[in-house]
């Protein structure tokens, strides 16, 4: 980490309350399996409606809260969303069925699509542009970290105290988060500029909607960037559901073979981060046309070695995931960190909510595709066809990469906004 994010104390403290905070997401994720798969002995319908329950707000409302961050102070609206989810998960410990932890969780959803624009923005506010891309590296190294220790830390939490326990650790880890928070610096925001339709200050909700959109839609990068994104996470979603299916057709697969793979994963998106963390200059475009290449490679590349039943499944699965890790790591850190760089303090919640409900809308579209292909054409066949769509995806993004960067356009606002810091 560069001297000056070690010494910018409300950036540090960000990270804190988000390594605090993405702990706890993780915790309850494996509570809540547990609780509803084995306690309560869901149906498979009821387990795919809780992951719903919490992506559905998050992909609907992404350009409404983030539209919000930007009208009004993000410190509070974190601090508001940290302790209600807090909570929420405190309400948690009393649910009684399976419709009780759908209605809470969606609760969460809406409050977590309060959080994220928000957290965007104020790391915007904070850090200045020579390092924003290192420091969105550092946040998405923090998110990969916290996946892979996550559910590790909840399996045994679980297992020792309970799934009712381990909500009452979640809902102290958004009140600490929301603590941390609270000692950020207030910043002010002094942007003197006018939207398209030259007003200023005092536009209505729907122009500042408009606005964001049209400021994504003016940029060729965000544009086709955003499209790669979406595509590989939902390719990424397809497959990540579907793995274990296509792993079970190996003559001797090892149960512990799923585990090692998914944790590669993570390490290879943790490993793409540190690495894109001492990089202050690069081309984000060709970064993530090598990610989408990488993506299509790693699960095409496991479908071969499974249709032919290769052995030493348990030294190629972990090796592969690694590499899928790291190829998506190249998608999504360098958009993420160019999103930050290019777009203007004031309109970083709006911005960052369309971001966030497109990846939500993946994530949500993707396992119920993966499924469909794959009882169509059966699994090892869906494999081969999404990686094929995703390195002919590559070749496309090669062949129109000078058009996107010599054609990026940034909205005038991109210019003349302005920020200024006060202390709280």
């Amino acid at each position: 980490m560069s001297p000056s994010l070690r010494q910018n104390k409300g950036f540090m403290t960000l990270m804190a309350a988000q390594v605090i905070s993405n702990l706890g997401d993780w915790l309850s994720i494996v509570a809540i399996i547990t609780l509803v798969g084995l306690k309560w002995e869901a149906t498979p319908m009821n387990m795919s409606l809780v992951i719903l329950s919490l992506a559905v707000p998050m992909a609907v409302l992404g350009p409404i809260t983030g539209t919000i961050a930007d009208r009004f102070e993000r410190k509070r609206l974190m601090i508001a969303s940290d302790i209600i989810r807090g909570c929420v998960f405190l309400l948690m410990t009393l649910a009684t069925n399976v419709w009780m932890v759908y209605g809470l969780l969606f609760l969460t959803g809406i409050f977590s699509s309060f959080f994220n624009p928000a957290k965007n923005g104020k790391l915007k506010e904070m850090v200045k542009d020579e390092t924003i891309k290192e420091a969105m590296s550092i946040t998405s190294m923090i998110e990969s970290a916290t996946k892979i220790a996550g559910p590790m830390v909840s399996g045994i939490l679980v297992s020792a105290m309970g799934a009712p326990h381990v909500f009452f650790i979640n809902a102290a880890t958004f009140f600490i988060s929301a603590l941390l928070i609270f000692f950020l610096p207030k910043t002010v925001k002094a942007v003197v500029t006018a939207n398209e339709n030259g007003k200023k200050d005092g536009s209505s909700f729907k122009e500042d909607i408009k606005v964001g959109i049209s400021f994504i839609r003016k940029s060729r990068f965000l544009m086709y960037g955003l499209f790669l994104l979406g595509f590989s996470l939902l390719i990424l979603q397809m497959s990540d559901s579907q793995i274990i299916i296509l792993l079970r057709n190996l003559t001797n697969v090892s149960p512990d073979l799923f585990g090692y793979a998914v944790a590669c994963s993570g390490i290879g998106m943790l490993l793409t981060g540190f690495f894109l963390s001492k990089k202050s200059v690069y081309n984000e475009f060709v970064y993530m046309c090598f990610g989408v290449l990488g993506i299509g490679l790693g699960f095409g590349s496991m479908a071969v070695l499974t249709n032919y039943d290769t052995p030493m499944s348990l030294m190629w699965g972990p090796i592969l995931g690694l590499f899928v890790g790291v190829a998506a790591g190249l998608v999504f850190i360098p958009f993420q960190a160019a999103a930050q760089e290019k777009t203007p303090v004031h309109m970083t919640g709006r911005v960052f909510g369309v971001i966030s409900s497109t990846t939500q809308t993946a994530t949500i579209i993707g396992p119920l595709a993966g499924g469909g292909l794959a009882t169509i054409i059966g699994i090892i066949p869906s494999f081969l066809i999404t990686s094929s769509l995703l390195i002919i995806l590559f070749i496309i993004s090669i062949i129109v990469r000078k058009n996107v960067e010599e054609g990026e356009t940034i909205v005038a606002e991109s210019q003349s906004s302005t920020q200024t810091a006060a202390p709280r």
